[in-house]
């Protein structure tokens, strides 16, 4: 598992499996990643691995339980290994959470604890460098990127989070939604895959203790 791993051992990881897809705009895109601070950045600010380089952590457990689910469903659905590529399952699971890179920030906060209150190093989060939601955000940073993206990709990556993305007051939202899950078997591999990462893989005792 990654939680096994160094920030640098996931970082390079994660780079030696964008490298292996040979993709058009990857180097780019791994440049861009460094710039964008996305191997250094907490996953959440205060939920799963909010910790520093726990965005990076998260997409590569993103990434090997994509790649399970992707070969291991092949075998009661034959055909998806001709409507899904390897590669896609690399960039859509690796890179579905690029829209985090820049919104988290350092911060103090104050927590109680045994009765007394004290200060304690965070995050806070802030949309103020790019408002433009979550997968789409994502899905336009790699674009501008260079990355050379196929269309399962981009809904892949911005439908990841299932129906918590989806705006229940838009038809066209929810039948594109309902297009993509039906039409592009991407979407359905890494939306699983990124529920099993947050909830299963980087589950701890305390978040346990809290329900």
């Amino acid at each position: 598992m990654a939680d096994n791993k160094s920030n640098t051992e996931v970082k390079e990881e994660i780079i030696e499996l964008l490298k292996s897809t040979g993709r058009d705009g990857i180097d780019e895109t791994i440049e861009f990643l460094e710039e964008a601070g996305f191997f250094t950045t907490p996953a959440s600010a205060s939920k799963h691995l909010c910790v520093e380089g726990g965005l990076a952590r998260h997409s590569l457990n993103t990434c090997r339980a994509a790649l399970l689910l992707w070969e291991h469903l092949a075998e009661i659905e034959p055909t998806l290994h001709n409507e899904v590529k390897r590669e896609s399952v690399i960039i859509a699971s690796l890179l579905h959470d690029v829209c985090k890179a820049d919104i988290y920030r350092r911060s103090t906060k104050r927590r109680k604890v045994m009765g007394v209150w004290e200060e304690s190093e965070g995050y806070k989060v802030s949309y103020k460098n790019f408002p433009m939601g979550h997968g789409e955000k994502s899905v336009i940073l790699l674009l501008c990127a260079g990355l050379d993206m196929y269309d399962d990709e981009m809904l892949a990556i911005r439908w990841h989070m299932g129906a918590w993305g989806l705006n229940l007051n838009s038809i066209e939202d929810t039948k594109s939604y309902d297009t993509a899950n039906k039409s592009y078997p991407l979407v359905n591999i890494i939306q699983c895959a990124d529920t099993i990462a947050a909830n299963i893989m980087e589950r701890t005792g305390a978040e346990l203790d809290d329900y």
